[in-house]
């Protein structure tokens, strides 16, 4: 045995330390690394929702909103953000890595953070002018915090992903537990920045409470850093970045695609029949491969590799879309399950009241509760029936969460419609600023199954887009799984919109009304019921034609 061998062996493929060298595997990545990304999560998320989770009653209240642009207000912001994590993994995976761009957009997060705790030490005044200037700032700030989650929310968690090497048995069965773990974590810091943040911000202050994010993420930011000789950084494959490779590919195929040749080359020029090339799986991708007759365009010639990559990134858009529904269902949470908690008997200990917006814990507080049980017990349980890894496929794993999501609309209908009922029983109708003689306790059940719900789909897409995206683009792979949230905040809000347009003319009582006691969110929740059954039900039709990439 020569005596590099041993060492040889103990070294990552495909992966090197912070200056370059070969990495070690014991003395790198594994769960030591992927626990500075679990805590630096938990404090990103623990700044996010601290901001995100009572946001609406700041609008409602300092900021003077209706519910119903308050609503629209925070689901395109919470849409905008999710969807500038497509921006951020472009630039991750293009130019600076995942190690740079979340340096820089914790800055960026860090400085928004900052200007929202400034914006609300303002002083309320008369003066459209002041009130102008502080509005502005309280919205640039708002998107700068936007601009930061953008870069920071998909690098984070695939550079946790990026320390297990998928090639080694037990660091693969470790990359599957630590999404688990992974959603635990960011779980735990929400439910803590939920108790926390809001009560700070009804009771004490909406600056202090806004300033508290803001010195979780330098603390984020610290935490980082200190781990940054253990991380192991992946090398890049190719010269090129991976949009120009994978667009590359469509432009051949459509310059191609009258070209009558069935013969195409590997990388080694070695020829293959087009028409054996996954036959049923996008075969139009393979003229891309083709070099037509008379050609001088050798060199335009994509490979084998390129198009199969192209194919992966193609793949998902049909499951991103059938999960859309989920995420309008997702939104829903943070807007009107709070302002309806508002409304109702939220006295606990002898006459302690609880902030409306702490209500949204019970999410990540079952989450916290239900991701334990399904890795510790689900799992093993599951793997004993199935023989696969993880118990279940990811697929059937987001399809379980569909169901519970359309039953935990139904569910919120059905309170919905007892807390009416009590209102107009105590003759409360009219009087929307008394407390309806309902407890919150009601609200639970709901809150709990969107906590399941999560388990299962949200923690089910993290794995299955991180998996089924090219090596070059797992930044990106992440990135498509917040872009469905980002998008189904956008849809919501425009489905609020078309809705209290549609039934708030004629002055009639908006689904929306300011007045929840005249509104009608049992009738919206039981749309979403329906849609989300719709939605499970196109869901299943195409993850039976889906074609796993490896």
């Amino acid at each position: 045995m020569e005596p590099g061998t041993p060492l040889l062996r103990q070294t990552v493929e495909g992966a090197v330390d912070f200056k370059g060298q070969p990495v070690l595997r014991f003395s790198s990545g594994g769960w030591r690394s992927a626990s500075f990304m679990i805590g630096v999560e938990v404090a990103e998320r623990f700044a996010y929702y601290g901001i995100g989770s009572n946001l609406i009653t700041y609008l409602t209240g300092p900021l003077g909103q209706s519910v119903a642009t308050a609503a629209e207000t925070v689901n395109i912001w919470s849409g905008i953000s999710m969807l500038l994590t497509l921006l951020g993994a472009f630039l991750a995976d293009s130019f600076f890595g995942r190690y740079r761009t979340i340096l820089f957009s914790s800055a960026i997060y860090v400085l928004g953070l900052s200007l929202l705790s400034f914006s609300a030490m303002l002083p309320t005044t008369t003066s459209p002018q002041n009130s102008q200037f502080q509005l502005l700032l309280f919205f640039v700030s708002l998107y700068l915090i936007g601009i930061g989650q953008g870069g920071h929310k998909p690098c984070v968690q695939a550079f946790g992903a990026d320390q297990f090497d998928a090639l080694d048995p037990q660091e693969a069965k470790s990359k599957s537990s630590f999404f688990n773990w992974w959603f635990f974590g960011v779980c735990a810091g929400t439910f803590v920045a939920i108790l926390l943040v809001t009560y700070t911000e009804e009771n004490l202050s909406w600056s202090l409470g806004f300033g508290i994010p803001c010195i979780m993420m330098i603390i984020a930011s610290f935490l980082f850093l200190l781990g940054t000789n253990t991380y192991r950084y992946t090398i890049k494959t190719y010269d090129k970045t991976p949009f120009l490779r994978i667009g590359r590919v469509f432009v051949s195929a459509i310059r191609n695609w009258r070209a009558s040749s069935t013969v195409i080359f590997d990388e080694e020029g070695n020829g293959r029949d087009l028409s054996q090339q996954n036959a049923g799986q996008f075969r139009f991708l393979n003229k891309a491969c083709i070099v037509p007759k008379d050609s001088n365009k050798c060199g335009m010639m994509c490979s084998v590799s390129e198009v199969e990559e192209a194919k992966a990134v193609l793949r998902i858009f049909p499951i991103w879309i059938t999960v859309l529904v989920f995420a309008i269902v997702f939104s829903q949470d943070s807007t009107f399950f709070t302002k309806q908690g508002a409304t109702m008997d939220r006295s606990i200990l002898s006459g302690f009241i609880i902030p409306a917006a702490a209500l949204d814990a019970f999410v990540p507080l079952s989450i916290v509760i239900f991701v334990t049980i399904y890795d510790l017990l689900f799992v093993p349980i599951a793997r004993a029936f199935t023989g696969i890894q993880s118990g279940i496929t990811t697929l059937q794993r987001i399809g379980t969460g569909l169901v519970v999501s359309a039953i935990s609309m139904l569910v919120a209908t059905m309170v919905e419609r007892k807390r009416l009922r009590i209102a107009d029983k105590h003759g409360l109708v009219d009087k929307p600023d008394i407390t309806i003689p309902i407890s919150f306790w009601w609200l639970v059940p709901q809150y709990t199954l969107f906590g399941l719900a999560e388990v299962f789909t949200l923690v089910g897409l993290q794995e299955f887009f991180y998996d089924q995206v090219p090596t070059d683009l797992k930044s990106m792979g992440l990135a498509f799984y917040t872009s469905v949230l980002g998008m189904g905040s956008i849809l919501s809000s425009l489905l609020v919109s078309v809705i209290d347009e549609v039934t708030g003319g004629s002055e009639q009582n908006s689904w929306f009304s300011n007045n929840l006691n005249k509104a009608h969110l049992d009738y919206f929740y039981l749309l979403l019921s329906g849609l989300s059954v719709v939605a499970f039900v196109a869901f299943l039709f195409v993850s039976k034609s889906h074609v796993h990439s490896r």
